[in-house]
């Protein structure tokens, strides 16, 4: 769909908008990428020059704190010059239409967009628009796509499981309103794990579900046997109607991830969640601060695999 909208002619990352068209040699050049900046939070200067005199713009038109946050640390730690728009109180918010603002931002000499927006295909609308020497992070669009996200939990499944073949995963919970888990499946199988398993009531999974590459399971003991990852998703209460749901406490009962649901899968099986944890809702506190739990562990990678997207559509020049 976008592939030659994400890259240069030369096949370089030029904006990073969605995995859909992103070949596993790609995806595998961003994970050993980030694994070169990951241990820089342990060095006394916490920087390289690589995006020195860029200046990146952070456009979060969704709140969203620890994406924010993550993003505004890769850039600085980049030595990129970077600016937050606060959206709320922006002149989008006073009448000006999207393309107005970018075009303005565009005259400031800016050289990428970090967005995040409620609307699928915004990012892909921006990138469209700009001018060719700006790149464009899809940080979350609607429904649609969350990739950096994706690619930091790809890169924490790496450094615990080695490699992706043969592996088993499993993503539990709201799928149908989850961009998260959209773009993890997407990437799980163009790395080739073994198997994607979606694990929800009928009323959360989407009704093309079974075209996505996946195996739609609706029970957890089932859905957890012999797997090698536990992704837990929470329940996106505000894209979603009493409808979908009996009840919170009912949804934990019977989908939320307790210490004896996660004797099903592997003994050494890692347990996920993108976050923000709904604790007692899809997963238990025991589950979530636990021994396998490496939920921590994907916010910190989050820096260093958003500073390789960043890097890596910045270094690679030209016009898409």
């Amino acid at each position: 769909m976008t592939r030659h909208l994400q890259l240069t002619e030369q096949g370089k990352l030029k904006h990073f908008l969605t995995i859909e068209g992103l070949d596993r040699e790609l995806l595998t050049e961003i994970l050993d990428t980030a694994e070169s900046f990951v241990g820089m939070s342990e060095h006394q200067v916490k920087k390289v020059p690589l995006l020195r005199g860029k200046t990146i713009v952070n456009l979060f038109f969704e709140n969203s704190t620890r994406t924010r946050t993550t993003f505004e640390l890769a850039a600085t730690r980049l030595s990129a010059d970077v600016l937050n728009m606060d959206i709320a109180r922006s002149a989008t918010s006073k009448g000006e239409s999207l393309l107005d603002t970018i075009r303005n931002l565009e005259a400031m000499q800016v050289d990428m967009f970090v967005v995040r927006h409620a609307l699928s295909g915004a990012a892909h609308f921006i990138a469209q628009q700009v001018a060719p020497h700006i790149s464009v992070i899809n940080a979350g669009d609607g429904q649609h796509a969350h990739p950096t996200q994706a690619m930091l939990d790809m890169f924490t499944i790496r450094q615990h499981k080695k490699q992706f073949e043969g592996l088993k995963v499993a993503i539990v919970g709201d799928i149908l309103h989850s961009r998260v888990a959209r773009s993890q499946i997407l990437a799980l199988n163009a790395l080739g794990v073994a198997e994607v398993r979606v694990i929800a009531p009928k009323t959360l999974l989407p009704a093309q579900v079974k075209t996505m590459g996946v195996t739609p399971i609706h029970d957890m003991d089932e859905g957890l046997a012999d797997v090698d990852v536990v992704i837990m998703l929470r329940l996106q209460k505000e894209r979603m109607n009493s409808a979908f749901l009996p009840s919170e406490s009912e949804f934990f009962r019977c989908f939320g991830l307790t210490e004896a649901k996660l004797q099903r899968a592997k003994p050494d099986a890692i347990v996920m969640h993108p976050g923000p944890i709904n604790r007692g809702v899809e997963i238990a506190s025991s589950v979530a601060d636990g021994s396998q739990s490496v939920i921590l562990q994907q916010v910190s990678n989050g820096v260093a695999v958003r500073m390789a997207i960043m890097s890596m559509a910045m270094q690679s020049g030209g016009t898409a």
